[in-house]
């Protein structure tokens, strides 16, 4: 059966529960064919110590849109994801509002699969430029 797409997004959010994703309050919001997009909170709780976006957190929300990414465009049944590397390209500061993770594939093969993932703000500036590269495995069973 194929779940809709706001299915879906409750699904991958559901999955979030007690995790560092619901710590930094990153939450799926959009998804189509190859791409998934996420959204995180600009506040303290991600600020590094002069008051800006921390690129770990920036890099947090990239792997996180990225794997879910790949859990979802995978068969995940017999499958399990695990990121391999990251790069991220930090290029502009952000103090407040929200920024918007973007992950569409550039490579999707049976094993390894690399994603682009760009950050945009409120304002769709370019924040950060980020490349994901991940495997998947087969579950044991």
């Amino acid at each position: 059966m194929q779940l809709t797409k706001e299915d879906l997004l409750a699904k991958a959010n559901a999955a979030s529960k007690n995790t560092l994703m619901e710590t930094l309050n990153i939450e799926m919001i959009d998804y189509g064919p190859d791409f998934l997009v996420a959204k995180m909170p600009v506040n303290t709780r991600v600020y590094q110590p002069d008051g800006v976006l921390h690129g770990g957190a920036t890099a947090a929300l990239a792997e996180s849109v990225g794997s879910f990414a790949s859990h979802i465009f995978l068969d995940t049944e017999h499958l399990f994801v695990r990121g391999l590397e990251i790069t991220a390209n930090h290029l502009k500061s952000v103090k407040d509002g929200h920024v918007y993770a973007k992950a569409t594939f550039l490579h999707k093969g049976r094993t390894t699969q690399l994603l682009d993932i760009r950050i945009t703000d409120d304002h769709d500036n370019l924040v950060s430029i980020c490349r994901l590269s991940t495997i998947t495995l087969p579950k044991n069973k």
